[in-house]
């Protein structure tokens, strides 16, 4: 229970110190974000499902490429020297289930309306982000935070959201 208050009690500052600077703006809070863009070749089903299964195996190979690093910047860098290797995971999973068009991926300015993770809101603006196009990209889209690493995808396609704060009291206590 004491674990439980101490990380509650963390999530409300956390929540209160964004509330009290007037929550995310586009400048320079906005600056700070990281943000992943997956666009589906077009709005048909297998399409559509196709797009979560490359979601799923980007995160998955990104997560340990991010995991540890320490500033947007450095996220950028490691993941714009990946970007053929990004393209390679969806382009595995697009002929492995039998879509003959292939994956572009690209660091840049991206604008991208408000968008709620749990109780952390990112107002529209601009962000700097990973853009993988799956085909001509003209489908709907997934996106999310790549840095800091707000979500994730699961197994099960659900979004898991994670909080390194939380992983580090976590492992202060010993869980």
């Amino acid at each position: 229970m004491k674990k439980f208050a101490v990380i509650f009690l963390l999530v409300v500052s956390i929540a209160v110190t964004v509330l009290a600077f007037g929550g995310f703006k586009e400048n320079s809070e906005n600056a700070s974000y990281l943000r992943v863009h997956i666009r589906a070749d077009s709005n048909e089903e297998a399409a559509q499902a196709v797009k979560y299964k490359v979601r799923d195996r980007v995160v998955e190979f990104l997560t340990p490429v991010v995991a540890e690093c320490g500033s947007k910047e450095e996220a950028m860098e490691k993941i714009g020297h990946s970007l053929p290797a990004i393209e390679g995971v969806a382009e595995e999973v697009l002929r492995a289930n039998g879509f003959s068009y292939g994956a572009k991926a690209s660091l840049r300015k991206e604008e991208f309306p408000t968008r709620v993770y749990e109780n952390v809101t990112l107002e529209a603006g601009i962000y700097d982000a990973l853009i993988l196009e799956l085909g001509s990209g003209k489908g709907d889209n997934w996106w999310c935070v790549v840095y800091p690493p707000l979500c994730f995808a699961s197994g099960n396609g659900n979004i898991v959201y994670k909080s390194k704060i939380a992983e580090i009291i976590k492992n202060f206590f010993g869980e």
